[in-house]
C-alpha cells in the first residue's frame, strides 16, 4: 500500500496550510496520507523529529512517500540520511532551508541544517525527488531551492509570487504537490 507522510515546518501543525487539502485530494484517489504532528514544533529538536518519523513510518520501503514544508524539508533530508540501506519511493520538498538562515528568529532550527548533507547517499535511499519553492520567499531564499534541486538532480517547480507557500502566504491548496505525487506513484 502506498503511503504519503506530510511533515510540517517550524511552529507548524499537521492541519495547517495546504496539508488538509492535499490529504483530501489523495483520499479521493484511495491513497493513504497522514500529516505528522512533529514534537515541540516551536522548539524543535532534530533527533526528536527523526525519531518521530521513524516511529510513525516504521520500516521504510518504496511505497513510502514524504512531503515536507519548510523545516519539514530539512527533517526529511536528515531522516533519509539516517537510514541504513532502505529505500523510500519519493520526496517532495516545499520551501525548505538547507543552510542556516542567519536570522535570530530562526536560531532554534540551525541544528537541522547539516553542513555535510550527503546528497549522494540521500539520492541512494530515495528514488524520486521534486523541489517546489516560491520565487519571492522571504523566509527561505530561492537560492536554497536551486541548490537543493541541483544536488538532488531533480525538477524545481517555481511558484510565481508564492511566498513561503504556507497558510500565512494564502496557500491552502498546492496542486503542484498533488500532481507530483501522482506522477511519483
Amino acid at each position: 500500500m502506498k503511503k504519503v507522510y506530510l511533515i510540517h515546518g517550524y511552529g507548524g501543525e499537521p492541519n495547517g496550510g495546504w496539508r488538509p487539502w492535499l490529504m483530501g485530494k489523495l483520499a479521493k484517489k484511495d491513497i493513504w496520507a497522514c500529516a505528522l504532528a512533529m514534537p515541540m514544533s516551536d522548539e524543535p529538536k532534530k533527533d526528536e523529529w527523526i525519531a518521530e518519523m521513524k516511529r510513525v513510518i516504521g520500516k521504510p520501503n518504496e511505497d513510502i512517500f514524504l512531503v515536507g514544508h519548510s523545516l519539514g524539508v530539512s527533517a526529511i533530508l536528515n531522516y533519509l540520511q539516517s537510514l541504513d540501506s532502505e529505500v523510500v519511493g519519493g520526496a517532495i520538498l516545499v520551501s525548505g532551508p538547507i543552510h542556516v538562515l542567519g536570522d535570530d528568529k530562526y536560531r532554534a532550527i540551525d541544528h537541522f541544517m547539516n553542513k555535510d548533507f550527503n546528497f549522494e547517499y540521500i539520492k541512494n535511499v530515495c528514488k524520486n525527488f521534486c523541489v517546489i519553492h516560491g520565487d519571492n520567499d522571504v523566509t527561505v531564499p530561492f537560492s536554497h531551492a536551486v541548490e537543493l534541486s541541483n544536488n538532488l538532480n531533480c525538477q524545481l517547480i517555481t511558484i510565481k509570487n508564492g511566498g513561503h507557500l504556507n497558510g500565512s502566504s494564502g496557500w491552502y491548496e498546492l496542486p503542484e504537490a498533488y500532481e507530483t505525487i501522482l506522477k511519483m506513484l
